[in-house]
């Protein structure tokens, strides 16, 4: 009897020593090839088109063959929330497509356990309008706009001379020059989510934020844009673009959680789906950006290729 115990204990530390660990993020996603990435687009309030952009937040993940994509809608701005309670943790990703009311806090806290336990967290726009009164989601996203933001939520985020540069000067967070093309400058070319991407690109026609501020903590731009002085702004107290490399893409750490934001992407207010075009977030560069964005935030690689139709310096790419 002891004989056979000790044998099926050995086969059993045997199978348990072959047998593959689970990767990060909540729901224990391993890689493509073993299962699809489960990714939550969340959405259902926002001050701009929302509805479109949530079912293209759909359509292009699942277009690459890796993510299964659930949407989950919140009850509309001012209804009652105490019924909505996503399950963060079953999913891989976030895809964050909301600006609107504070969530109770029984969300709040499921989030930001989903978060420090190795979620992931992808986010576009007019997403860093919403929560300024969160500090962990202040933390999460890195730096905002909008929403009251001002010294009190940290400094404005910067990139010159090569590097981040967080700026303490008081002041009113978020400034947004006329929609327009504009270069994509790539800063991080070795990140996953950036390599093999041109150094610089030409972005779709889109709004370009600038005087964004945070707690800019475990912070990394992958790339800018430059906000052109010559340029009038609006939604802001400037009347001309900054003159600074302004982040467009960015990751943060937060606990084992992973983040990439990103400032573009813009969709009007109260569009419907099918009353485009809307050029910013049918770049070929955002839509692969988002794509590969919700992989590495899920698995913390990338695996899809540069696709061949991916803007240049010298030309917008259309989708």
């Amino acid at each position: 009897m002891a004989k056979r115990l000790h044998v099926r204990l050995f086969a059993t530390l045997f199978c348990l020593l072959l047998a593959p660990a689970a990767g990060p993020g909540p729901a224990g996603v391993l890689d493509a090839q073993d299962r699809p990435i489960r990714a939550m687009v969340l959405t259902g309030q926002n001050n701009h088109g929302w509805q479109v952009l949530s079912e293209h937040y759909r359509s292009i993940l699942e277009e690459t063959g890796l993510f299964e994509v659930d949407v989950v809608t919140s009850p509309p701005r001012g209804a009652d929330m105490s019924g909505f309670a996503p399950a963060f943790s079953d999913y891989d990703v976030v895809v964050l497509e909301y600006n609107g009311d504070m969530w109770p806090a029984p969300v709040r806290e499921s989030f930001e356990r989903y978060m420090l336990n190795g979620g992931g967290l992808v986010y576009g726009h007019a997403v860093n309008h919403t929560f300024a009164d969160w500090p962990a989601f202040n933390e999460m996203i890195g730096f905002g706009a909008w929403g009251g933001r001002d010294e009190r939520h940290g400094p404005f985020v910067k990139y010159r001379n090569g590097r981040l540069f967080l700026d303490h000067t008081p002041g009113h967070a978020g400034e947004c020059v006329d929609p327009h093309e504009y270069p994509v400058v790539t800063r991080e070319p070795d990140h996953p989510i950036m390599r093999g991407l041109p150094r610089v690109w030409l972005h779709g026609t889109d709004e370009l934020y600038s005087n964004q501020r945070g707690p800019a903590k475990n912070l990394t731009i992958l790339a800018t844009a430059w906000s052109d002085p010559a340029r009038e702004a609006h939604w802001g107290v400037r009347t001309h673009g900054t003159g600074d490399d302004e982040p467009m893409v960015h990751t943060v750490r937060y606990g084992r959680g992973r983040i990439v934001g990103t400032a573009m992407g813009h969709v009007d207010g109260g569009a419907a789906p099918g009353s485009g075009p809307w050029p910013a977030i049918e770049c070929v560069g955002f839509i692969t950006l988002i794509q590969r964005a919700a992989e590495w935030a899920a698995t913390g690689d990338v695996t899809q290729p540069v696709p061949d139709d991916f803007p240049t310096a010298a030309g917008v790419s259309l989708r």
